[in-house]
């Protein structure tokens, strides 16, 4: 077997993760053989074929390197899939005696159905770790900075303060709803079996009195669910695999954006804990993590596009339909992992520079906070003259560079009058709801 295929070269979003190895040509080719070597020990524990048969095929898929994966890529052209020469192969390692029962009554969709949900229960076990730490890093940070005040921005600009600590729990939010999506979709991964085209038919042949025990069997076997149906063209389980995956890797897109906002120059509320370098300017530390969550993040819907396509599958076995989901699904499994390990990676080596939140609080000069002066100004002045007022000193404040507050104390009509101290009113500090409550709601999920 070659170990240099599928390396990653041109993907730096999942080369050299967990999932990366867990997805591999390799990965692949051990669970090929996993889900041949597990039918034929389901067809023995039902009394279907000989236990030495079980123990021979199992014997002889335990070793991935007798194979050449090379070889069966380039002989799985001929038939369309690698099952074909895989099966050959596997035949002949196992020997003329109890040869006859691998792979028998099964289709090559069988196998590669099977063994495609093996690698994504084995790799979603690896994202589903790296979510974890995701997660519990954003919960320290949430409550590290639960009352951090910082600008709060919509449509790019300065719109009215929250906090960090509100900011982080969201995106843990964020984490959670992608762990229990990937949850709920692992639970329900099944085998595949159906035969040529999903009626049992060749295991009753073989002796089966009730071919549907035999999915059971197989399901024990491999620790994947036993699907009431063969699902060779009800593609169901590859469309919740997508729509969660997919869900996953854009959910960890939102605090890669923001990250990317928050950590130009200019703003720099926040950096990464060891940020990339620049092969032209040695000063630069970029935010590389961030950087390739966003690239996965515009990927993966388009891949979850392919296969959700793949969805209208003709007949009882498609022709296209199942051949074009190979790649995408893997390209997807993958590309969650990388995901996943990067937004572990950020999230605890996030550093958060409070004091840079507070200095782009006052860039506006105390606008930041004219929803609240609007409020507390309407009873006084009337709210039409409140909101006239209001929009005359934010002008005044930009062309004269001078604060809100200064420009009201002198505004005669508020001479007199019930007006609270502009200190605290105009303090962006003071205005920031109860992000603080939401963040504590936030955390209680566990």
């Amino acid at each position: 077997m070659t170990a240099e295929t599928d390396t990653g070269l041109l993907a730096p979003g999942w080369a050299a993760s967990p999932a990366a190895d867990a997805t591999g040509d390799a990965a692949f080719l051990r669970a090929l053989l996993d889900a041949e070597a597990a039918l034929t020990r389901a067809q023995a524990a039902l009394g279907l074929a000989p236990a030495a048969a079980a123990d021979a095929v199992t014997a002889a898929a335990a070793d991935p390197a007798r194979f050449d994966v090379r070889s069966l890529a380039g002989r799985a052209r001929a038939g369309g899939n690698p099952v074909i020469p895989l099966v050959a192969d596997l035949t002949a390692a196992v020997g003329e005696r109890y040869g006859p029962y691998v792979h028998r009554g099964a289709t090559s969709q069988d196998i590669l159905d099977t063994a495609a949900m093996l690698v994504a229960v084995r790799t979603l076990e690896l994202i589903l770790a790296d979510l974890a730490r995701t997660e519990r890093a954003l919960a320290r940070l949430a409550a590290e900075h639960r009352d951090t005040a910082m600008p709060g921005r919509t449509l790019t600009q300065h719109a009215v303060p929250t906090t960090f600590g509100l900011k982080a729990a969201g995106w843990r939010s964020l984490v959670l709803d992608s762990r229990d999506r990937l949850t709920r979709v692992r639970r329900t991964l099944p085998v595949q079996l159906g035969g040529a085209a999903g009626t049992l038919a060749a295991f009753q042949a073989y002796g089966a009195r009730d071919a549907t025990a035999l999915t059971e069997a197989y399901a024990r076997e491999l620790g994947l669910a036993a699907p009431p149906l063969p699902w060779h063209t009800l593609r169901t389980p590859v469309a919740d695999l997508a729509g969660a995956l997919a869900f996953t890797v854009c959910a960890l897109g939102k605090p890669a954006e923001d990250v990317l906002t928050l950590s130009r120059t200019e703003i720099g509320e926040v950096a990464e804990g060891s940020g990339g370098t620049s092969s032209a300017m040695p000063h630069k530390a970029n935010p590389v993590r961030a950087t390739l969550l966003a690239a996965a993040a515009r990927r993966a819907p388009q891949l979850a596009a392919t296969l959700y396509g793949a969805l209208a599958a003709g007949d009882e076995r498609p022709a296209g339909a199942w051949h074009a989901e190979w790649e995408p699904l893997r390209d997807l499994v993958r590309l969650a992992g990388g995901a996943a390990r990067d937004a572990a990676g950020l999230a605890e080596g996030l550093h958060v520079n409070s004091t840079a939140m507070r200095r782009n609080l006052d860039l506006t000069r105390g606008l930041i906070v004219s929803e609240r002066l609007s409020a507390a100004l309407a009873p006084l002045l009337g709210r039409a003259r409140a909101v006239e007022l209001l929009t005359e000193l934010a002008r005044r404040a930009h062309s004269e560079d001078r604060t809100l507050a200064e420009l009201l104390a002198e505004q005669q009509e508020l001479r007199g009058s019930q007006m609270p101290d502009l200190a605290d009113l105009t303090d962006p500090t003071h205005y920031t709801g109860v992000a603080g409550a939401l963040t504590d709601r936030a955390l209680e999920r566990r």
